[in-house]
């Protein structure tokens, strides 16, 4: 009867509330106490965690946020050509590319040349022409690939090119480096083209070397000689050329299929062109 009474008190009249926020605070010491011994065995066990335990999941931790921030990259850039996208191809699936993280081992010491060593190779499935990308855009491609390590071409060296494409507008040209790791030049742009300070250039996965849609630099400045065809145009490349650690390196669904795609008779510099893909 008096837990009936108690019940219907509760359900019409808030007179109860008080009555169990005193109960609950009065069984917090109840509550602790069982949660004791968990905890203290939790506890426990840190005290010897060693270092290298520690280390491992710091570098689990890092190489999973880099993976997601690479997909929050590639998905900002295809939002903006979603809708037009399901329009023309009239379906909504998007494949996505593998990738294993790397870590950069060596740096070359050349002034004039821009490569970096990773420490993945031809045993984890890299081949030449393979895409490297840090957290934040396009990094460059595979030059060379041993058992154990890769170099990797960086976007900035002098005799390195990409397709690209305006995010906002879909204008596509090539993108150089200029040995400069802090900017890249675009050519070849009409000075009626329709571009901006501050447009995002992706990749444009023409020629079929880097994926599709990935970032590599923002437009900065623009300038229009009188007389000239075409403007010049510097851009900032978006990836941390000389400061990031860790990259990732790119696997198309074709390579998953072949195991041999990216590999190709244009050698170490087939990414010195303007004719280089994309991928």
């Amino acid at each position: 009867m008096l837990s009936a009474i108690l019940i219907v008190a509760d359900v019409r009249f808030d007179q109860v509330t008080p009555v169990r926020s005193a109960i609950g605070t009065g069984l917090a010491p109840v509550h602790w106490l069982g949660n004791a011994p968990s905890e203290f065995g939790d506890w426990v066990a840190s005290l010897f965690t060693t270092r290298e335990d520690l280390q491992e999941e710091n570098e689990a931790l890092q190489a999973r946020l880099l993976i997601l921030e690479r997909r929050a990259l590639k998905y900002a850039a295809l939002a903006s050509e979603n809708n037009e996208l399901r329009k023309l191809m009239n379906s909504s699936e998007v494949l996505d590319d593998r990738v294993i993280v790397g870590e950069i081992v060596a740096v070359s010491p050349d002034p004039f040349s821009h490569e970096v060593v990773i420490n993945k190779g031809s045993r984890d499935g890299v081949v030449v022409g393979q895409a490297i990308l840090d957290a934040n855009g396009l990094m460059g491609q595979v030059q060379q690939a041993s058992s154990f390590t890769s170099r990797v071409l960086l976007v900035s060296d002098s005799s390195h090119a990409v397709p690209v494409e305006v995010v906002r507008n879909g204008l596509r040209a090539i993108l150089l480096g200029n040995g400069d790791t802090s900017a890249l030049e675009l050519v070849h742009v009409p000075d009626t083209a329709d571009i901006r300070e501050g447009d995002l250039l992706v990749s444009s996965g023409l020629g079929g070397r880097f994926p599709k849609g990935y970032p590599v630099a923002e437009v900065g400045q623009i300038t229009k000689e009188p007389g000239e065809p075409f403007v010049k145009i510097h851009a900032t490349p978006m990836a941390e050329l000389n400061r990031s650690r860790l990259v990732l390196v790119v696997f198309s669904p074709e390579q998953d299929t072949t195991g041999d795609a990216g590999s190709s008779p244009e050698g170490p510099n087939a990414g010195s062109s303007a004719q280089d893909g994309v991928r």
